[in-house]
C-alpha cells in the first residue's frame, strides 16, 4: 500500500551552512525581522518568528568562511518563507529596497506571489504569501494550473503601512 503524507505535515525548520554567522544575522534578524532563539559563540544560531522554538537554524561547523556553491551542482534551491497577507509581503519588500537588497526574481504563480533573492552565502530566499484558494487557477477538470508571471511590484508597494 502506498504511504500518503498527512495533509497537516509541515517543514518545521531548514538549516543552513554558512560562511560568516554575524553577516547571516545581520541578513535573516536585522532586514528579515527573526528573532535570535539560541546562539552558541560564531557556530550556531537558531532564529525564529515568534514563539516557535526556530525556523531557521545557521550555523558555520563545516563552512565556516567557505564559499558558496558552484552553478551547476546540487543542493539547496531555495528556502521559502511564507507570510500570512499580501500586505504583510509588501512590508517586507519595503524593508528589501530599504536596506539595498536586490531581487532575483519577483513572480505570479496564480495561487502565490513571490520574491526572489539571495541570503550573503547566496542561499536563495523566497518570501511569499498564498493567494486564498477561491483564487487559484482551475482548468475546466479541476486540476490545478500554476503559472509563473512577473509580478507587479508597484501594486504590491502601494500595499505597504
Amino acid at each position: 500500500m502506498k504511504y500518503i503524507t498527512p495533509a497537516n505535515v509541515k517543514i518545521g525548520h531548514v538549516h543552513l551552512k554558512v560562511a560568516n554567522l554575524d553577516l547571516s544575522l545581520k541578513f535573516y534578524c536585522d532586514v528579515l525581522g527573526f528573532t535570535i532563539k539560541q546562539r552558541v559563540d560564531d557556530q550556531v544560531a537558531f532564529i525564529a518568528a515568534g514563539d516557535y522554538h526556530h525556523h531557521i537554524g545557521l550555523n558555520t561547523w563545516e563552512s565556516k568562511n567557505g564559499t558558496p556553491p558552484e552553478l551547476g551542482t546540487t543542493g539547496l534551491y531555495h528556502t521559502a518563507i511564507l507570510y500570512p497577507t499580501r500586505k504583510d509581503l509588501s512590508n517586507i519588500y519595503k524593508r528589501l529596497i530599504q536596506y539595498n537588497i536586490e531581487l532575483t526574481g519577483a513572480s505570479d504563480h496564480g495561487v502565490s506571489e513571490a520574491l526572489y533573492l539571495n541570503d550573503p552565502d547566496k542561499n536563495g530566499v523566497e518570501l511569499y504569501w498564498d493567494k486564498p484558494q477561491k483564487l487559484w487557477p482551475f482548468d475546466p477538470e479541476g486540476h490545478l494550473k500554476m503559472f509563473t508571471k512577473a509580478l507587479d511590484l508597484d501594486s504590491l508597494l502601494s500595499l505597504s503601512s
